[in-house]
């Protein structure tokens, strides 16, 4: 199991230059978890592919019910004290540090593609390169 960032979901499932590394991690672990926030973001991103006519309403419902499929049994609700004191501690968003907390709440590597969240917490978050070099 992983807890893989907003961006790598997205990557997984929109056309973009990560896309390949993003399928090549899935392959390499196919359990993904995420914060429940990554719902909201991930629809945030799907509303900006549509306005930008890269993809249209239907495509954008049926990518997110393939997310929500994925993720259905690893979507997890998350200490807000402990999000805090992370976002406190590194100046990352509290949005980020909330895949960070379930990283380390659930003892998994973070994976992403995020360099402030790769410089700040070495020990959790990984990127995808390097998860698919050494794991």
């Amino acid at each position: 199991m992983i807890v893989v960032d907003t961006n790598i979901i997205s990557y997984f499932y929109l056309n973009s230059d990560y896309s390949q590394i993003a399928e090549q991690t899935f392959k390499k672990d196919h359990m993904w978890s995420a914060p429940l926030l990554w719902k909201s973001e991930f629809r945030n991103v799907l509303t900006f592919y549509m306005k930008k006519k890269i993809i249209r309403l239907p495509e954008a419902i049926e990518i997110f019910a393939c997310a929500e499929e994925l993720l259905k049994e690893n979507a997890y609700e998350i200490n807000s004290m402990q999000v805090l004191s992370l976002a406190h501690s590194s100046g990352c968003s509290a949005y980020d540090c909330e895949f960070v907390n379930l990283a380390k709440d659930l003892g998994v590597l973070l994976v992403t593609q995020d360099k402030k969240l790769l410089h700040n917490f070495p020990e959790t978050a990984i990127s995808m390169s390097r998860f698919l070099e050494t794991h």
